[in-house]
């Protein structure tokens, strides 16, 4: 797929992938999104891939929400069906084997904040400004900011931002939860990159079971603790236990191979 809207990069086994819509304060298109699901998909697929990076390009946005002039004359049919395609993409990334961070350069605000909350991992420049201002367009959010947002920083803080539509900036963000670091813009990168070294080098096996446990805490229905005995269970299978359990007790560093049952489409 030849990308229109997006740019990547393989960098120390990390795929950066930046929204490239500068002048646009990398507002997100349709296009744009089904770029990045696919971008994400093929990180999944690549063993040379650990981690990866979603960012902006430039110093001012991340991604200034969605591209208004592109759905202001849409009908109930073709809202819901923009809601639910947006809501897949943000699925792809939370549900992905491989941890994603969030750079946040600047604005995230409506899908762009929705955007940032789907990543595992959140660090933002000092710059940034995190909202939900659809109520401002008539609408709630539809990329799942409603759930996310509650998930992170409480169900009382998150209704206050959904019904106001007001912005915060990176400290605020960093004492509600909403973002693990708040860096200068310069080091925004490399921060992200620090956190991924340390992810690395342990079981990419463990590691996928760890966000499906996570993530399984937060689904309606599903039992989180099941999932973690059940997960646990299945890593006494796994390549990775063995070599971890044996790299231990012979007083060495555990070498994991990286595979992947992803491919990309």
């Amino acid at each position: 797929m030849e990308y229109q809207n997006i740019l990547t990069e393989k960098k120390e086994g990390v795929l950066i992938i930046t929204i490239n819509r500068e002048t646009k304060l990398n507002a997100l298109t349709i296009a744009t999104l089904q770029e990045i699901k696919h971008a994400v998909n093929c990180g999944q697929s690549d063993p040379e891939i650990h981690g990866m990076i979603l960012t902006g390009s430039g110093p001012k946005a991340f991604a200034a929400g969605a591209d208004i002039s592109e759905f202001a004359h849409f009908n109930n049919d073709e809202g819901t069906r923009m809601s639910a395609d947006g809501h897949e993409v943000m699925n792809s990334i939370e549900e992905g084997s491989k941890v994603v961070i969030a750079a946040v350069n600047g604005f995230a605000l409506g899908g762009g904040c929705e955007l940032a909350m789907a990543c595992h991992l959140r660090v933002a420049s000092t710059n940034a400004k995190f909202g939900q201002p659809e109520v401002n367009l008539g609408v709630p959010p539809g990329y799942g900011g409603t759930q996310r947002l509650i998930q992170l920083v409480g169900k009382g803080k998150a209704l206050e931002l959904l019904v106001t539509g007001d912005a915060i900036d990176a400290q605020t963000a960093l004492q509600l939860g909403l973002v693990n670091y708040v860096v200068e813009q310069e080091n925004l990168l490399d921060k992200a990159m620090e956190i991924l070294a340390k992810v690395k080098p342990k079981s990419p096996s463990a590691v996928h079971k760890v966000l499906k446990c996570v993530n399984d805490y937060f689904q309606p229905n599903v039992n989180g603790m099941q999932r973690e005995i059940y997960e646990f269970g299945e890593a006494f299978e796994t390549d990775d236990f063995k070599e971890g359990t044996t790299a231990f007790m012979e007083k060495r560093k555990a070498e994991f191979e990286r595979q992947s049952t992803y491919r990309c489409y």
